[in-house]
């Protein structure tokens, strides 16, 4: 795997969280003390790509830790239906690494237009989307150069995390994030596992991607990477969602990727996989939990003793992994994935 951008970025993370737990956490606090003043009733995140994979983990992690009422937005309503929902009584979320989308952009105007609280999460702090909302929470990833986002993902992620954490008080959570740098260090020890295990899946066409709860946007994260890095057909799904009907595409030797952390979803998650491994699939296992590990042909062994509502931050990065050596398995270049721009300006 030496040699590419990719793969720097990837290594860089444990170093990319412990700069935004260092230099981020005044910023994060004077926003969570904004938003417990302006009493918001429905948080509304808008983002697209990676940052929409976040978006749902903030989905689980405000709607579980702070209770508070979560959509994700549809920009399109603002720039191609000029049809904006009522955001009066909202808080906005605007999640974009480049800070450049001009639909992101749009949305978190408007937002702010109608009276609502704006907040950007972006690691860019001169950008666009910077410059329309009332806050900015800078996710101090460094320059990011390959096209697929790793660090900046993972980044927003523990950004997500700290102004829950901070919204709720707890200290003791914030102990917890002080170690998902060691936590992410460790993680990347797999790596030449998982070059390996690459080599297995070379010609592999397609597969699904399965998780749930917190980490129902890591499945769709790891299923991104696969795409546009390997050019493989990954489909996500909650394991909830699977089992109403794409369970049917399982046959002997179908590659399903099951991430498995230890939490609420752990028993329903090693029942799937019991299930799976009956119908002969193609197990790619991503767990501490050494039940589920069993089950699998291939098998990623996470730290234990990682909480659940922080597992998203870890749990992606045998997925990036994967798809990198996927990619390099196949001949492809991970930094030039065909016909994507590290900017995408959507509409």
């Amino acid at each position: 795997m030496a040699g590419s951008r990719l793969e720097q970025e990837i290594r860089e993370q444990p170093e990319a969280l412990q700069r935004l737990l260092q230099e981020g956490r005044e910023a994060v606090e004077g926003v969570a003390q904004a938003l417990r003043r302006r009493a918001s009733r429905l948080l509304v995140i808008v983002a697209r790509g990676s940052s929409d994979n976040a978006a749902r983990y903030g989905q689980y992690l405000f709607g579980g830790l702070n209770r508070l009422p979560v959509a994700l937005a549809t920009p399109s309503l603002v720039t191609l239906y000029e049809s904006p929902p009522r955001l009066d009584e909202a808080a906005v979320l605007a999640i974009s690494q480049s800070g450049q989308s001009p639909d992101i952009v749009a949305f978190a105007e408007e937002g702010r237009r109608q009276g609502a609280l704006t907040v950007a999460l972006t690691n860019d702090p001169s950008s666009p989307l910077a410059g329309v909302c009332h806050h900015t929470l800078c996710l101090y990833a460094g320059e990011e150069r390959s096209v697929a986002a790793t660090k900046t993902y993972t980044n927003s992620l523990l950004a997500l995390a700290m102004l829950s954490v901070a919204m709720d008080g707890d200290e003791d959570r914030w102990e917890i994030l002080r170690r998902l740098p060691a936590w992410l260090s460790q993680t990347l020890e797999l790596a030449p596992e998982v070059a390996r295990a690459a080599e297995r899946y070379r010609y592999a066409e397609a597969c699904v991607v399965v998780s749930r709860g917190y980490n129902y946007g890591t499945a769709f994260e790891i299923a991104l990477k696969l795409k546009e890095l390997a050019y493989l057909v990954a489909e996500p799904y909650s394991s909830a969602d699977f089992r109403h009907g794409p369970v049917a595409l399982v046959e002997r030797g179908f590659p399903v990727i099951l991430i498995v952390p230890e939490g609420r979803v752990t028993a329903e998650l090693v029942d799937l996989a019991r299930q799976l491994k009956a119908r002969e699939a193609e197990l790619v296992l991503i767990s501490p939990v050494e039940e589920a590990l069993g089950l699998a042909q291939t098998s990623f062994a996470l730290p234990t003793g990682v909480p659940e509502w922080v597992s998203p931050v870890i749990t992606v990065v045998p997925g990036q992994l994967l798809a990198l050596g996927l990619a390099q398995a196949k001949g492809l270049d991970p930094d030039r994935p065909r016909g994507l721009q590290k900017v995408t300006r959507t509409r």
